[in-house]
């Protein structure tokens, strides 16, 4: 497929990912591969300290393009999107610095997968989250609707279909911040100046490390968490942000 529904724009160590997908983001299979591939080459540049995941057009994500899997009589298609699926999620949350989810409108479906990826979400007032999959003869990233809502308000949405909008999202502690729409990307590039000036390293690390942690129990968190921490202190990085604070001036990273 040579469409492309993904642009990457880099400045200031912010990398602006957006899906662009008319008329309503619902990417094809190829388009998540695409998302993912986009992911993949940003993490080893050196002038990509944060992401900001948005998109275009009236809101963030339906999902998946149901017409790509509406003749699948033998499974074939839905494995492809399945797999594509699961793999730009995987490229999110794995990406090695953080990435700041921009939501406006809706983030339905495999919106909310990628929503439930990121590391921080701000959303637009104007913006509702839904798994309506149970009504498409699906099922959906209900692994990502847990992450954000916690379970039972998850499973409410998962059983039944029903949205919620931004505030009660706000409320139940998935959005870091509800916003004017026409303030949405300046909030997002707010909050992503506030990482995009970071030691390069230690901002990796740090990513990394959160990830490891989350799934596991705290005594073995905090010990996955302490070699980070180690390896860190003896770098440069470490060594110039200690002097920097002394010295009482802004520190100089390796980039």
């Amino acid at each position: 497929m040579t469409q492309k529904f993904i642009s990457c724009e880099v400045k200031d160590y912010i990398a602006e990912i957006t899906i662009d997908c008319p008329p309503v983001n619902a990417l094809p299979s190829w388009g998540y591969e695409e998302l993912r591939d986009t992911l993949y080459s940003i993490n080893d540049r050196r002038d990509v300290n944060v992401v900001i995941l948005t998109a275009a057009g009236r809101g963030f994500c339906a999902g998946v393009d149901i017409r790509e899997g509406a003749e699948d009589t033998d499974g074939s298609i839905i494995a492809r999107i399945n797999k594509a699926n699961r793999e730009a999620y995987a490229a999110i949350y794995d990406c090695t610095v953080p990435v700041i989810g921009a939501i406006h409108g809706f983030c339905l479906g495999g919106g909310i997968g990628m929503a439930g990826s990121c590391d921080i979400l701000v959303a637009a007032d104007n913006s509702t989250f839904g798994m309506p999959e149970i009504d498409r003869g699906a099922m959906g990233a209900a692994t990502h609707l847990t992450r954000l809502f916690g379970q039972f308000k998850a499973r409410r949405m998962f059983f039944t279909g029903k949205t919620i909008d931004a505030q009660e999202a706000y409320r139940l502690g998935a959005i870091e911040k509800v916003v004017p729409v026409e303030d949405l990307m300046s909030e997002a590039k707010s909050l992503a100046a506030e990482m995009a000036d970071k030691s390069p390293l230690a901002i990796r690390m740090a990513k990394e490390s959160i990830n490891g942690i989350e799934l596991l129990d705290l005594k073995k968190s905090y010990r996955f968490e302490q070699c980070f921490t180690y390896e860190l202190y003896t770098s440069e990085d470490s060594k110039e942000a200690r002097r920097a604070y002394v010295e009482k001036r802004p520190p100089v990273y390796q980039r």
